[in-house]
């Protein structure tokens, strides 16, 4: 057996914000996937202990209040028995979703009364989902919005108007010819998300960071969106050079030391900017540049991977 492919997901602006109520925007990401899968060999290594992962998820979804959602148990049990496992290619602790993807399968394959991506979704159904995921999500991350395994569930684009407000989305189609892209640097380590948003937590504590959310960084993200959204190229790296500057300079835990030079000489040079892939710490990193060949001369000898040409 094996089941419906999720796709991994790259949270293009949001990071930290959607916790705070900023607007974010989250697209699939077709590159890397994964599916429950119960094998008629005996597991190797990486399944079982995906397996025991799906196994302690599984125990977990029995202390979420059976108002939010339902799971069908019997059915549960069986696949347990059955050693099911998630058959993943997606990066774990990279920042593209892959406890979300892991989410929306499980509640695909078990949840009684789903809401499906075939039918009418209203912004109450996706808020409706948002909740479910963001409950269970919390399984590996402690706190979640629940927009990643929305984001999967779905495998449409999601825009994030507030914390109550959102609604799936189009985006400006892609250009294969143009000079412009958003791409991923690959930092060689993962890292766990957890620690990154318990840190951001404590952090708005301080009057002055959580001032600076409020003021800066929450409006700087709703404008890139905005301007993203709209094609409005020229104004939105105008604001990715704020954000990139905003998150240098207030996020400094969750870059890695050895890219902070790398960060400042793309804020310096305009070659391109890099901000947070998810909670940052490690993974990867996300990049804007209005010349992907002159980001790529730059960035040479790094792992560079194209999401997006415009």
């Amino acid at each position: 057996m094996k089941g419906p492919l999720f796709y991994a997901k790259i949270l293009l602006f949001g990071e930290y914000g959607i916790i705070k109520n900023s607007k974010g925007l989250s697209i699939p990401y077709n590159h890397f996937n994964g599916s429950l899968k119960i094998s008629n060999f005996e597991l190797d290594v990486l399944q079982e202990k995906s397996h025991e992962k799906v196994k302690e998820f599984s125990n977990f979804l029995k202390s979420i209040d059976s108002k939010v959602v339902c799971f069908d148990w019997d059915k549960i049990n069986k696949d347990i028995e059955k050693k099911i496992y998630f058959d993943s290619t997606i990066p774990q602790g990279y920042g593209v979703g892959s406890s979300g993807a892991l989410v929306a399968a499980v509640y695909d394959r078990y949840a009684e009364d789903k809401i499906t991506v075939l039918e009418n979704l209203t912004n109450e159904k996706l808020q409706n989902l948002k909740l479910i995921f963001a409950q269970m999500e919390s399984f590996f991350h402690g706190k979640s919005s629940g927009a990643d395994p929305l984001n999967s569930y779905l495998s449409l684009p999601i825009l994030i108007n507030s914390n109550d407000n959102i609604e799936s989305t189009g985006i400006p189609s892609q250009n294969m010819d143009g000079k412009s892209a958003v791409f991923l640097l690959d930092s060689g380590f993962a890292r766990k998300t957890a620690p990154m948003v318990n840190l951001f937590m404590v952090n708005m504590k301080n009057k002055s960071f959580s001032k600076m959310i409020k003021d800066q960084f929450i409006s700087t993200t709703d404008m890139c969106v905005e301007d993203f959204l709209g094609g409005n190229y020229k104004d939105l790296f105008g604001h990715l050079k704020q954000l990139s500057k905003l998150v240098f300079k207030n996020f400094k835990p969750m870059i890695p030391d050895q890219y902070k030079d790398l960060w400042l000489r793309g804020i310096k040079t305009n070659a391109y900017y890099l901000k947070l892939c998810g909670s940052g710490g490690g993974g990867y990193i996300l990049g804007f540049t209005q010349d992907w060949l002159k980001a790529q001369k730059e960035l040479s000898g790094h792992n560079l991977q194209v999401v997006y040409h415009f």
